[in-house]
């Protein structure tokens, strides 16, 4: 081999070493970006996802007031009736002690 022909191969040689090691930091790069555009990506799904569900838990919490009243409002009602439906036999029931006690 002549002195020209090695100095060609060695020339191609080092010039495909340095394009190998400007195609491995361009591919880390790219790998980085991605990642950095993907975590980017993941924390903005996040951010959205707890906004969608602070929005669930809002409309949830309305919801639950708003059937508690209703439940409260009815138990109430119960109760008044219960306490006028007792009222109502008071008489009754003490006369029935009464006469209970007086017969002993």
């Amino acid at each position: 081999m002549s002195l020209e022909a090695i100095k060609k191969v060695t020339e191609t040689e080092q010039d495909t070493q340095t394009r190998k090691a400007e195609a491995a930091a361009t591919a880390k790069k790219l790998v980085t970006d991605a990642d950095k555009a993907g975590r980017e990506l993941v924390e903005s799904a996040r951010r959205e996802a707890e906004e969608l569900v602070k929005g669930f838990m809002k409309d949830a919490e309305q919801r639950a007031a708003g059937h508690n009243e209703a439940v409260l409002a009815q138990a109430a009602a119960s109760c008044d009736a219960l306490r006028r439906s007792a009222e109502a036999r008071l008489e009754e029931a003490a006369a029935l002690i009464v006469r209970r006690v007086v017969n002993i």
